[in-house]
C-alpha cells in the first residue's frame, strides 16, 4: 500500500487530519480512509493527473527572482485539510465580528476619532502610519464599508487554539487559487465528493459580483463594474485575469480609464467613452491616481479620487482602508471589538509585543532569538526574523533595524504551527506546516454583521520543505484544497443507508 497511517507521525504539533498515528479525526476519516486503499500507483496516476489538470487550466504564479519574474506552474498537494463544519461556524462568526470592528475602525479613523479621543488607540501610532491616507479625512464611503474584501490569516497551535496572524484589508489576494484548488480536487477525485458532504467554494465569484454591483452610485440592474489591474507583470495578474473572466466584467489598466470635467470615470471603447461606476482595483493606493498620490505612478488613472470623492465612483477596496492593514495596528483589534461592537473577540490575536513601547521593545531585543519579529506593512513573508532559525548576524542586524525605527517593528512568539499530511515526491507522507486565508465580502458592516459573506475555509498555504514555517508560494510555499466537512449530515445519510439496506456498517 503506498499510504500506511501507522506509519504517520504528526510529532509534538497539532495535525489536522490525525489525533495520533493511525488514528484520523472524525471529518478526515473518509479520505483518510479512500486514500488508504489506493496503490502505490493509483497514488502516482492522481499526483500526476492533478499536474496536468494545473498546467491545462493555466494555474500560475509569478516569482521575482534576480530581477526577473517568472511564472510557474501552481504548486498544489492532492490530500486536503479537512475542517468540520461545527468548528468553521465559530470561525466564520469570529470573522465576521473582526471584519465589522475593523471598518468601524476606519471610518471612526477617518471621521469623529472616538477611539483616539477615548485613548483606546495610540493617536502616536496613527501619526506615524504609512497607509494613513490624509487625502479620505471627513469621507463616507457607501455603508460605511472601507473594507469591502479582508483576507484575513488563521494559524493553530499546539493546544489546538486558532489565531488570527494578521489581516489583508489593502489588495488582498488568493482566492482565486481557493477554487482552482477545489476544481483541481474534483478532477482528481471525483468518488470522494459523491460519498463526503464538502462544503462548496465555487460561489465566490457570484457573491464577489452582487457585493460590487451593491456598491454602485448609480441605480441601474448592470452598473458597468471593472478590474483594474497593474498589468501583466504583477505577481497576481492570473488571479485578476481569473476574477474578470469568471464576473463577466472588464479587466482595464489605468490607461484605459479617464476622468472627465464632470468628475466621472469614463473607460475607453471601440464605441466611444463608457462610463465606469465601480472598480475593483488590485493596484495599492500610493499607485492609483498621480493627481492624489504618486505624481511618477504610471499605473492608476489622474482623477480617480476626485471622481470617487465626489460620490460619482465606487472604489473596493476604498482608498485608505490600509490604515488597518499594518502589524502593528493589529495588535489592537481586540480592543476595538470591544472598543466597538461591546463583545468578547471570538478569535484570539496571536499575543504581540510592540517595539514603540518601551517595555515591549527590551523584551524583544532581550529576546531575538526566541521571537518572530516583523515590520508594519510587509507581505509575503518578506522582511521577518524568525529568531529560532536566525544566526547571530541576522539578529544584530534586526538590533539596529528596530532601535532605528521601533514604530515599524512587532514581535510575537514563536507558534508551533499545526501540520497536515502531505505527499512527497516519492510517494511518502510527512507532515508539513500550514496556514489558512479565509476572505470575507462586507456588504453592511456597520448595521448588519450577517451580511457579511464569509468563504467555505479558505486558501490553505502549505510549507512544502521540512521544518520551514514559511508558506507563501513566492518563497517555496505550496497549497491544498480546503474542506469543510459536515459530518452530521455524512451521519445521517450512513445511517439512512444502513437503514434501507439493513446493513450494520
Amino acid at each position: 500500500m503506498a499510504i500506511d497511517w501507522r506509519q504517520y507521525h504528526c510529532q509534538d504539533f497539532y495535525d489536522e487530519l490525525f489525533e495520533a498515528p493511525g488514528q484520523p479525526r472524525e471529518a478526515a476519516r473518509r479520505v483518510a480512509e479512500y486514500l488508504d486503499d489506493l496503490t502505490d500507483a493509483e497514488l502516482a496516476e492522481r499526483r500526476l493527473a492533478a499536474d496536468l489538470a494545473i498546467k491545462v487550466m493555466g494555474i500560475s504564479f509569478t516569482v521575482y527572482s534576480e530581477g526577473k519574474n517568472v511564472d510557474r506552474a501552481w504548486p498544489f498537494d492532492v490530500i486536503p485539510r479537512v475542517i468540520p463544519r461545527r468548528e468553521w461556524e465559530r470561525t466564520e462568526a469570529g470573522l465576521r465580528q473582526r471584519v465589522a470592528a475593523l471598518n468601524h475602525f476606519i471610518q471612526d479613523l477617518y471621521n469623529e476619532r472616538r477611539i483616539v479621543r477615548d485613548k483606546v488607540f495610540p493617536e502616536s501610532l496613527l501619526a506615524e502610519s504609512v497607509n494613513f491616507r490624509p487625502q479620505c479625512v471627513g469621507t463616507t464611503p457607501r455603508n460605511g464599508v472601507w473594507a469591502h474584501i479582508c483576507g484575513s490569516d488563521l494559524v493553530r497551535d499546539r493546544d489546538g487554539t486558532l489565531y488570527v496572524l494578521e489581516d489583508n484589508l489593502r489588495v488582498p489576494s488568493g482566492v482565486s487559487y481557493m477554487v482552482e484548488n477545489r476544481m483541481v480536487m474534483k478532477r482528481v477525485f471525483p468518488e470522494l465528493f459523491e460519498n463526503t458532504t464538502i462544503l462548496p467554494v465555487d460561489d465566490y465569484p457570484a457573491q464577489l459580483y452582487d457585493m460590487l454591483v451593491a456598491m454602485s452610485p448609480r441605480p441601474l440592474d448592470q452598473p458597468n463594474i471593472v478590474l483594474l489591474t497593474p498589468g501583466i507583470y504583477n505577481s497576481a495578474y492570473f488571479e485578476h485575469a481569473w476574477l474578470a473572466q469568471q464576473m463577466g466584467i472588464e479587466l482595464v489598466e489605468g490607461s484605459d480609464l479617464y476622468v472627465g470635467d464632470d468628475d466621472c470615470c469614463y473607460m475607453l471603447t471601440i464605441y466611444g467613452p463608457k462610463r465606469v461606476d465601480v472598480i475593483y482595483r488590485r493596484i495599492d493606493d500610493l499607485f492609483i491616481d498621480p493627481e492624489a498620490f504618486r505624481e511618477d505612478s504610471v499605473l492608476g488613472t489622474p482623477g480617480l479620487m476626485r471622481a470617487w470623492l465626489r460620490g460619482n465612483l465606487a472604489l473596493a477596496n476604498a482608498p485608505g482602508a490600509g490604515v488597518a492593514d499594518d502589524k502593528v495596528v493589529y495588535a489592537f483589534v481586540p480592543k476595538m471589538i470591544k472598543y466597538y461592537l461591546g463583545e468578547d473577540p471570538i478569535l484570539p490575536n496571536v499575543p504581540s509585543f510592540l517595539c514603540m513601547f518601551e517595555k515591549d521593545r527590551a523584551h524583544v531585543l532581550a529576546n531575538l532569538d526566541k521571537l518572530v519579529v516583523k515590520p508594519a506593512n510587509e507581505s509575503g513573508g518578506y522582511g521577518m526574523l524568525i529568531g529560532p532559525r536566525s544566526t547571530p548576524e541576522e539578529r544584530n542586524k534586526f538590533r539596529d533595524l528596530i532601535l532605528a525605527n521601533p514604530r515599524n517593528y512587532m514581535a510575537q512568539p514563536t507558534l508551533s504551527l499545526s501540520t497536515a499530511p502531505t505527499l512527497m515526491p516519492d510517494e511518502t507522507v510527512e507532515p508539513r506546516h500550514l496556514d489558512l486565508r479565509p476572505f470575507v465580502l462586507s456588504r453592511d458592516p456597520l448595521r448588519d454583521r450577517g451580511s457579511a459573506y464569509v468563504t467555505t475555509g479558505g486558501l490553505t498555504r502549505v510549507a512544502m520543505v521540512r521544518g520551514s514555517l514559511v508558506v507563501n508560494s513566492s518563497q517555496g510555499g505550496g497549497a491544498k484544497d480546503t474542506w469543510v466537512v459536515d459530518t452530521e449530515a455524512d451521519q445521517a445519510a450512513s445511517g439512512q443507508w444502513q437503514s434501507q439496506t439493513g446493513g450494520t456498517g
